[in-house]
């Protein structure tokens, strides 16, 4: 018997512990997640330029610029009013800049 409390003595303990299998897990899980941003930051810029087409990568050297520019003349604002009062629960006024109104008002 004393042999046997001699080896005890020797070798660690090999019984399982929960808290030592949660930290593989946690590491585990830094790991993957770790090279997982790192791909997705390698790999984004790469698929980008691939999914492109070639006119928009060539921009004003030479292509087809995809730039849109355009102007907004006089705008002509309103107000539209519905009410509950009104014969119908679709009928809209609108009421335009100058008092005139239309619709149902």
């Amino acid at each position: 018997m004393s042999l046997e409390r001699d080896w005890d003595s020797i070798r660690p303990d090999r019984s399982f512990r929960a808290a030592d299998a949660g930290m593989g897990i946690l590491r585990i899980t830094l790991l993957f997640g770790s090279a997982a941003v790192a791909l997705a930051l390698i790999a984004t810029p790469f698929l980008d330029s691939q999914t492109r087409p070639q006119s928009a990568r060539d921009g004003l050297a030479g292509g087809l610029d995809m730039t849109s520019t355009g102007s907004i003349g006089r705008r002509d604002t309103y107000t539209l009013r519905r009410s509950v009062l009104q014969p119908l629960p679709s009928s809209i006024c609108v009421i335009r800049n100058d008092g005139s109104r239309h619709g149902d008002c």
